[in-house]
């Protein structure tokens, strides 16, 4: 086969073709049996590839005809050993590779800033997770990666552990020392887990940060999807055998996913990798030179700054992605979320997030000079719309302390349980998840002792409209913690 194949798409076209009659789901029968409204949108195309796994269509769940070379076909494309496509979204790829190596009271040794889907992991394994502290980046107020030192470090005292999870890059598009965490990690027999949802392009230009794969790491799990080119929802896992199991990656994929599964998603995917191999280099250098273009000028506009390679040089800050605009707008006197609504209200342009600092833009092969130059003329205009409000700002970072785990997570999540205010809830173990979303990192997990900093940080991110998340309540009036019970007097 060629990286120019598409086994997948094109055995579901010959499929269409042959015009076979449908006994056989999904009911509205390649789109007859649809809303009318609906099927002129979308289309008839698209509802003749929503099929589902009979025979000659393969099947994900034990794939050993077109989704099998398709997948052969995309571990070539990533330099892996074997690749799962997912339909569960890189959260599914993520949750199978923490639950193919930890089980019950098992340590993983996982960085604060993770994505929610990795405490979710935790929480159905049993695991118990080891945080390490993500350096803190003091002009911008975010998370960046963990060192090789501080995973070292972790090692040393917990050489037990099961797995080492890195974020590589970091939402925000950076990278820390990969390659040196999987050569430490190695020394002690210890599998590399790489959270990739945001670098499936890194892998095809050599200018931009290792991938995963290059850099050794065992498994990792990848969103096609973000910046690769295929539909949401659609992600890969990539794995290198030898620290973890093949066969027991897949036993525990299959537990995690739909047995009716998309195969618009899966074309997508197969699509996605031809393109990305066979023409991903030209494409993500083009990106890449539209993206530095408008760094530039978004810095030549007052009170913005728009991060570069000058944040390179620390332990944390190894390497960055320039195709991912951090545009800090706290000097202009306005929070990253107000210049969010305000790019949404006057301009109709979407962010891929705000904190309360900075707004996040993600530059990709589907953008041109004229999204480009729109973006900057409305910056322009938010600048001097704002500037009466400019000045100088010292950041506060306002990071959540890591909080003292008392119950494994799963024994929290599981534990008989009451509802307290949140205000006078400090000293009590946690039953949920709190985390600000997008990009997910957990202010607490289930388990941990609440401290009255990280409610006054919960409160904070309240006050700057930022979307805090998790608790059944939500209001956040209130909190799930354990249940205390009375002594019997």
């Amino acid at each position: 086969m060629s990286q120019y194949d598409t086994p997948l798409y094109t055995g579901l076209l010959l499929h269409i073709k042959r015009n076979p009659f449908q006994f056989h789901i999904p009911g509205h029968k390649s789109g007859s049996g649809i809303d009318p409204d609906f099927r002129r949108f979308v289309g008839d195309n698209v509802l003749k590839l929503d099929l589902i796994n009979i025979e000659p269509l393969d099947d994900l769940h034990q794939p050993h005809g077109i989704i099998k070379k398709a997948q052969e076909l995309a571990a070539e494309a990533f330099g892996a050993d074997y690749t799962f496509f997912s339909v569960q979204g890189t959260s599914g790829a993520i949750m199978t590779m923490v639950m193919s190596v930890c089980g019950p009271g098992d340590k993983i040794i996982v960085p604060r800033n993770v994505h929610k889907s990795v405490m979710s992991a935790i929480v159905f394994s049993g695991a118990v997770p080891v945080f390490v502290h993500p350096e803190v980046d003091p002009v911008l107020g975010i998370s960046h990666g963990i060192t090789p030192e501080a995973v070292s470090k972790a090692l040393q005292q917990n050489p037990d552990a099961k797995a080492v999870l890195v974020i590589n890059p970091t939402y925000y598009g950076i990278s820390a020392d990969l390659k040196g965490i999987v050569d430490i990690a190695h020394t002690y027999h210890v599998p590399v887990l790489v959270d990739e949802a945001h670098g499936v392009h890194i892998h095809f230009d050599d200018e931009l940060p290792l991938s995963a794969m290059q850099a050794g790491a065992d498994m990792s799990a990848t969103s096609v999807h973000k910046l690769g080119g295929s539909l949401t929802q659609s992600s890969i896992l990539n794995m290198k055998e030898g620290l973890v199991s093949k066969n027991r990656v897949q036993s525990i994929f299959s537990m995690l996913t739909t047995t009716s599964t998309s195969y618009i998603l899966l074309a997508s995917l197969d699509v996605a990798r031809k393109r990305l191999a066979t023409e991903g280099e030209i494409l993500i250098k083009e990106t890449t030179r539209l993206a530095q273009k408008t760094r530039r000028r978004i810095n030549d506009i007052d009170h913005l700054y728009c991060v570069g390679s000058e944040i390179l040089g620390t332990k944390a800050t190894y390497d960055y992605d320039p195709t991912k605009l951090i545009i800090s707008v706290k000097d202009l006197g306005i929070t990253g979320h107000d210049a969010e609504k305000w790019l949404r209200e006057v301009y109709h342009i979407e962010v891929e997030l705000s904190d309360l600092y900075n707004i996040l833009c993600i530059v990709t092969p589907g953008d041109t000079e004229t999204e480009l130059d729109l973006l900057v003329k409305a910056l322009q205009d938010l600048s001097d719309t704002f500037a009466h409000l400019s000045g100088k700002v010292d950041v506060k970072v306002l990071l959540p302390e890591i909080p003292s785990l008392a119950l494994t997570p799963r024994d929290a999540f599981y534990a008989d349980t009451e509802f307290v205010p949140l205000s006078d809830s400090a000293g009590r173990i946690i039953a949920e998840f709190v985390m600000v979303y997008p990009p997910g990192i957990p202010i607490f997990i289930p388990g941990e002792i609440i401290t009255e900093e990280n409610i006054a940080y919960i409160q904070k991110n309240i006050e700057a409209g930022l979307p805090v998340q998790g608790p059944e309540d939500d209001t956040l009036k209130t909190i799930k913690v354990i249940k205390e019970h009375q002594a019997i007097q």
